[in-house]
């Protein structure tokens, strides 16, 4: 069971970005756990390794294998990186489960049910909008 906030809000709201943006850094959100176990496979010994170099799209043309697993690792990093530190901007209190929502697509209600959010569900959506809105101007 998914999230089910309208992808758009009223463009009056302060945290209004355009519906197909909301849902293009939902599914970069999403790709959290791919990168998260491609950063962990990328130690250099594992068959696997090449399979998440090719995967990192860097501009680097340098054929030493070494240079392309630190590139493949920095771009994973710096990714995984953005989504956590915007989270904690977001609310320092509410990062942990904003940051399982937005990358395992966990609706209030499991938070609430299972992990015991300490908010109400207005709150937690105020912070869910502020997220994706702090990550448009992030991702820019």
């Amino acid at each position: 069971m998914g999230t089910t906030i309208r992808p758009e809000l009223s463009d009056k709201n302060k945290y209004w970005i355009e519906r197909h943006r909301y849902y293009e850094l939902k599914h970069f959100c999403l790709q959290y756990p791919i990168w998260k176990k491609a950063y962990v496979a990328l130690d250099g010994f594992s068959k696997k390794s090449s399979d998440f170099i090719a995967l990192a799209r860097t501009n680097n043309t340098c054929s030493d294998p070494t240079a392309k697993l630190v590139m493949a690792k920095i771009f994973y990093f710096e990714r995984m990186k953005m989504i956590e530190q915007t989270a904690i901007a977001t609310d320092s209190e509410l990062s942990s489960y904003i940051l399982k929502a937005v990358t395992e697509g966990i609706s209030y209600e499991h938070l609430k049910s299972r992990l015991e959010i300490p908010c109400c569900k207005d709150n937690y959506y105020q912070a869910y909008r502020r997220f994706f809105w702090m990550l448009n101007k992030a991702r820019n």
